[in-house]
């Protein structure tokens, strides 16, 4: 099979390698490049589990082909913190408001919360719920996820985290 030439930008960085028009983004991201944050969870598209950021929007790299991200521009859980290292918010708030557990949805909750939150600098519980609603948890029962949501939209906000009264 023919290998076709790719060039994107993922995490802030122009990458190119070779790949055959089957390849699905996931493994080039994961095989190709090393990048091995972005999980395979359950090859049918429904966990979420390999989500990333491609030109704003999220997608489940499982669904999509390499050759399909062409140009655009990537972010996996490896871009979402500072370039120094530097956790962005949504990772604090999922540590310290104990969001995961297992860990295995972590990168795919987290960077589908990244984009929800470019979208809705403020979301409700229920906006929190329907956004990551394409991203299944096994082990948390999701409230802890909202909660590492909601802390990390307010630390983005500059106000201080207020739990909700149950």
């Amino acid at each position: 099979m023919s290998k076709h030439h790719l060039q994107l930008r993922i995490n802030g960085r122009d990458v190119e390698g070779l790949v055959e028009p089957r390849t699905l983004l996931v493994h080039f991201i994961r095989e190709t490049l090393g990048l091995t944050g972005t999980h395979i969870g359950c090859d049918t598209s429904h966990c979420g589990a390999c989500t990333v950021d491609l030109d704003g929007k999220s997608v489940k790299s499982c669904t999509i082909f390499a050759v399909q991200a062409e140009g655009a521009e990537v972010t996996t859980i490896e871009g979402i913190a500072a370039p120094d290292g530097t956790l962005h918010a949504l990772q604090e708030g999922f540590r310290a408001m104990h969001g995961l557990q297992c860990g295995y949805c972590t990168p795919g909750m987290i960077v589908r919360a990244y984009r929800l939150l470019q979208e809705n600098p403020n979301p409700t519980e229920a906006e929190i719920r329907y956004g990551i609603a394409g991203n299944l948890c096994r082990c948390t029962g999701y409230q802890n996820i909202v909660r590492s949501i909601q802390y990390a939209a307010a630390k983005l906000n500059g106000v201080p985290y207020v739990e909700a009264a149950e």
